[in-house]
């Protein structure tokens, strides 16, 4: 039995069970009710409401306070002696590489095959708002974060949900915050395991047995796929043995220089168009609106851009203020106003960015997913690219490849912490689950595109209703960091010495 047969074999057998378990979770998590033309599923209006809400309840502080989160990354208020692994900025990169990936380059293409170039316009409104979710889940991550006596740092949904519960309400709240954040850390595994992994390996391997050798070269056989999953599989290990500072001393250095080389790369092509923007924003402002010829009209242009959107950013998750709460900070909030400018970056900047070349260069792929053609996310941006850079494609693939192995790093990160917090923090269990998470990037590249979707998209918004709910409930608590903080700025703008943050200290 050749190689080929068995590696096939491996990946049949993969899918066949996956796939039955995709579907039902699917229709359990998407669970839709009839909107119009189409349906909306409640788990999307669940994380567009928290949005709005926390818009509201901070008064636009994604508006208001955007200048000072730019100062507060500069290293502006920065102090002395402050607990922490990693700089603002650090964090900031760290966080921002779980995030800025394949979603950007492959999930803008299929949002705007599936609901037409209107799909951008609510795609730039969801990250405006989940602007404002994300300063709160990662002030909270930052305030209850635990502290190692080996200097490390643990935090996230799973350490603020029975703290601040038990802060606010007693006894009864820890209880529930201690339910919250167990089902939290399994849906930070499970998305990690399949979004946030096997997802980004399976993309990665698809732009690169396509760049190298189409559908007849090596790379495009079960062997090439195996040997690709053990490479990528090798170099996460290697990195992630080095904790947080070494995902955050990779990712500070190579997420700015890939997502600039990205958008000087769309920016050629629109400037190489510049006649055909008017048009593109156009129609970008009618298919919001009007949506003529579209699968679910108006209504079916939101819930794919919001879909798509949450996808890409993870506002709400719960999943980013685990890089955060590693940040060298005594305010809480100050991380939390840095955090907000991840859904700017990712989706009011990157994935519009992606929308509008392809809107502008109008590939023939993009026309054949819009009439139902099976085609690739990635290649629909990529042939987007070739038609004003031929030889993007080839950059591109670095540039599918690097993002997807910052993904693959930030998110490893991720899913140790659920995994200790679940199963306790000892060697041999960060080895078990290093181990688990080297064998599902090397099963990445044997996996269909269609299931990886399915049930990433379920881990990801079953997440948001555990954390969501931990977030209402603590807001309060988010208001007075926030209060604080800004009177540290004042003071420091003044000219007056620094007082130690009014806060309340963290239950332990």
């Amino acid at each position: 039995m050749s190689l080929e047969s068995i590696t096939t074999s491996i990946d049949d057998a993969v899918s066949d069970f996956f796939e039955p378990v995709a579907t039902k979770v699917s229709e359990i998590v998407f669970y839709a009710v009839p909107v119009g033309d189409t349906d909306l599923p409640l788990i999307v209006a669940w994380l567009v409401i928290a949005g709005l809400i926390f818009t509201t309840w901070f008064g636009l502080i994604q508006v208001r306070k955007f200048k000072l989160a730019i100062d507060v990354v500069r290293g502006k208020y920065d102090e002395e002696g402050s607990p922490g692994e990693v700089n603002h900025f650090q964090a900031l990169t760290a966080a921002v590489s779980g995030t800025v990936g394949l979603g950007n380059i492959a999930g803008v293409a299929v949002a705007v095959s599936i609901g037409g170039p209107g799909a951008t316009f609510w795609m730039i409104l969801c990250g405006l708002l989940g602007m404002a979710t994300k300063f709160v889940e990662v002030t909270l991550g930052v305030k209850y974060r635990e502290e190692h006596e080996d200097g490390t740092v643990s935090g996230g949904p799973m350490h603020y949900l029975p703290k601040g519960l038990a802060e606010r309400f007693g006894s009864g709240g820890a209880k529930f915050g201690k339910v919250l954040a167990v089902l939290a850390s399994i849906m930070i595994l499970f998305f990690g395991l399949f979004g946030g992994n096997l997802f980004q390996t399976n993309q990665s391997y698809s732009q690169v047995a396509s760049t190298f050798g189409g559908e007849d070269g090596f790379m495009a056989s079960s062997a090439g796929a195996i040997l690709f999953g053990l490479v990528v599989a090798a170099l996460v290990g290697l990195v992630l043995l080095g904790g947080i500072r070494s995902i955050a001393s990779v990712t500070s250095k190579l997420i700015p220089a890939m997502a600039g080389m990205y958008i000087v790369a769309c920016l050629a092509v629109i400037l190489v168009n510049i006649t055909a923007v008017p048009d593109a924003f156009q129609g970008i402002i009618k298919g919001a609106f009007e949506a003529d010829g579209v699968t679910g009209g108006v209504i079916g242009a939101l819930i794919v851009g919001f879909q798509r959107a949450a996808f890409s950013n993870e506002a709400g998750l719960g999943s980013a203020p685990i890089a955060h709460s590693a940040v060298k900070t005594k305010h809480p909030a100050s991380e939390g106003l840095v955090a907000l400018l991840e859904p700017f970056i990712d989706t009011v900047v990157i994935c519009t960015m992606t929308a509008l070349t392809i809107a502008i260069a109008d590939p023939a792929s993009w026309a054949e997913a819009r009439a139902g053609e099976d085609v690739g996310g990635v290649t629909i941006t990529s042939d987007a690219f070739e038609t004003v850079l031929p030889w993007f494609p080839n950059m591109l693939t670095i540039a599918v490849l690097l993002f997807a192995f910052s993904t693959i790093l930030t998110w490893g990160y991720y899913g140790l912490k659920a995994w200790t917090y679940l199963f306790g923090k000892s060697q041999t269990s960060e080895i078990i689950f290093k181990a688990i998470w080297s064998l599902f990037v090397v099963a990445g590249s044997l996996l269909s595109l269609d299931t990886l979707i399915s049930l990433a998209d379920s881990a990801l918004f079953l997440l948001s209703v555990f954390n969501i709910i931990g977030l209402y409930l603590l807001a309060p608590i988010v208001k007075r960091e926030m209060n604080s903080f800004l009177d540290f700025v004042r003071r420091r703008k003044d000219g007056l010495p620094d007082p130690e943050p009014k806060t309340a200290k963290a239950l332990d």
